[in-house]
């Protein structure tokens, strides 16, 4: 049987070559041989380079089918080798088994590429591809644009405690210098006085923005009625926008509390307003509204996570801002203000509280449309019963000693600063005892040393003031704890005050530190 396929595919005996139908006409006999040699070597050299293209690119989806058109190609470029052949030897037997297989390969290789062309069609166009990148650019730029906060964000947070020690510093010799006043002592000190007041609440603002923008201030998180917060603001509000602009409210579309500081959010409000006010200079609207937001997986914007939020939305009718100007408005110290007008600080410290709050901000702004600021913070519903929302987040539990007789330490590792406060509550008629540094007031702590208060800074080397805080209360769960602190780093970014503790920002006046010791002592008394 082989010998007679054999036979019936190479038997030429009774056959004539293809250059006997060409009538061995030269010219048509090198058209013929030279086309069908530069066609299979055409062909030939597309399977190779398929072959390399797919041994190189191991990722390739479609590689199954890469390696059938290249076997179609070849057995397409080996038809016409044997079609060179036959004009001089009649294999045609062959060059039909040959063709054969390449009809075979040319239908699979058909049937391939239709069920793949929804694949192909599938694939994203070169705009696509280029707005892709293009996204892929921007996002790598929005990384790098966090990372520089994040690494700005540590530094400030790091300078922020020495500079709140010198405030301090500051601060407790101006009450040292006033109180020579009261006593009939000054002479012409009482401008160089006004102006160092002045410098020292400057720094004190710069310091506490800094804060906010560094996501390090210490938070006194309450839950809080939106709406209630922005109605209590109007009047501070009018006054600072002024009479050319006009205030509209909008606070009947949140039913939902928020967790956060109060203070720092009516201060978040405060600067947005500022800020729209400056917009406007020849007047205008400033819009101020609450809403209740859900957002799904589905429908969230891709930074913000799922859940429910509470939106202020602050919207002015301004000389807005381009595009370049918008995507640098968090940045620190920069300003589109007059020189002496704005410290830059504003906005990144609307960014920070925000997000150390677990929110998120956004501003959409153009030239002559003005700009449109929402605040995210996340919700809680429903709101608290009035009463609930009335009390204090810290519900004072005081010391068990009546004033002038209490004995307080005091752990403070800046030696002017822990001067001051001992002179002051010298002046209280309390007996103290120093601290350097947190271990040296734990071995107090844990000591048969009676105490009635502890007072102690939060940013202290090694033990700091919180853990400190929570030795004293494993150990002497009544006794009273107040938090001095100007910098808490992250432990304290937001602090819980358990109900005997209080907490007093740096830089504070030595009679704030009075009223407070004060206020602490008699409350105790009266409890008792």
């Amino acid at each position: 049987m082989l010998s007679a396929l054999s036979e019936w595919l190479f038997d030429t005996s009774g056959l004539s070559p293809h250059g006997y139908c060409l009538l061995w006409e030269p010219g048509l006999i090198w058209l013929y041989a030279v086309s069908d040699t530069i066609i299979a070597l055409a062909y030939f050299s597309i399977p190779l380079t398929l072959v390399i293209v797919g041994k190189r690119r191991s990722d390739l989806i479609f590689r199954p089918l890469l390696w059938l058109f290249a076997a179609f190609i070849l057995l397409c470029g080996t038809t016409h080798w044997l079609d060179l052949f036959t004009l001089w030897a009649p294999l045609y037997g062959l060059q039909g088994l040959v063709k054969a297989a390449t009809a075979i390969a040319s239908i699979a290789t058909a049937v391939a590429l239709w069920w793949a062309l929804p694949h192909f069609l599938a694939l994203p166009s070169v705009e696509q591809l280029r707005s892709a990148n293009a996204a892929l650019l921007a996002s790598e730029e929005r990384l790098a644009h966090a990372q520089k906060m994040e690494a700005l964000g540590q530094l400030t947070g790091g300078i922020a405690h020495d500079f709140n020690n010198v405030l301090q510093v500051i601060v407790g010799s101006l009450n040292v210098i006033e109180r020579q006043i009261a006593l009939g002592r000054a002479n012409a000190i009482d401008r160089p006085l006004a102006a160092i007041r002045k410098a020292s609440d400057t720094a004190s603002s710069l310091t506490n923005r800094m804060l906010a923008f560094s996501r390090r201030q210490t938070l006194l998180p309450r839950e809080i009625d939106p709406n209630k917060l922005v109605a209590g603001m109007e009047e501070m509000l009018r006054r600072t926008l002024g009479p050319q602009i006009d205030l509209d409210l909008r606070l009947d579309c949140s039913h939902w509390s928020v967790s956060c500081d109060p203070s720092q959010l009516e201060s978040v409000l405060l600067n947005l307003a500022i800020n729209a006010r400056d917009a406007m200079p020849q007047g205008g609207v400033l819009r101020i509204a609450t809403a209740d937001l859900t957002l799904t997986a589905e429908s969230s914007d891709p930074d913000m996570e799922p859940g429910d939020y509470v939106e202020f939305e602050v919207t002015d009718s301004g000389v807005g801002m381009s595009h370049d100007l918008l995507g640098r408005v968090f940045e620190p110290f920069f300003t589109t203000k007059p020189t002496g007008k704005g410290t830059g600080l504003g906005l990144s410290q609307v960014y920070g509280f925000v997000k150390q709050s677990g929110g998120h901000v956004r501003i959409e702004s153009a030239p002559g449309e003005g700009t449109r600021a929402r605040i995210y913070l996340p919700g809680r519903t429903p709101l608290p019963s009035p009463a609930a929302q009335d009390r204090p987040a810290v519900e004072e539990v005081h010391s068990p000693c009546a004033a002038h007789q209490g004995k307080t330490l005091i752990v403070e590792d800046q030696e002017e600063v822990r001067s001051q406060i001992v002179g002051t509550l010298a002046e209280m008629g309390c007996n103290t005892i120093e601290a350097g540094d947190g271990t040296a007031g734990l071995k107090i702590i844990e000591s048969d040393e009676p105490l009635d208060l502890l007072i102690s800074d939060v940013g202290l080397p090694g033990l700091d003031g919180l853990q400190l805080a929570d030795a004293a209360r494993a150990r002497r769960p009544d006794l009273p704890i107040l938090l001095i602190t100007g910098y808490a780093g992250k432990s304290a970014e937001t602090l819980q005050l358990a109900p005997n503790m209080e907490l007093l920002r740096k830089p504070f006046t030595l009679d704030e530190l009075a009223e407070r010791v004060q206020a602490m002592f008699k409350g105790t008394s009266h409890a008792e």
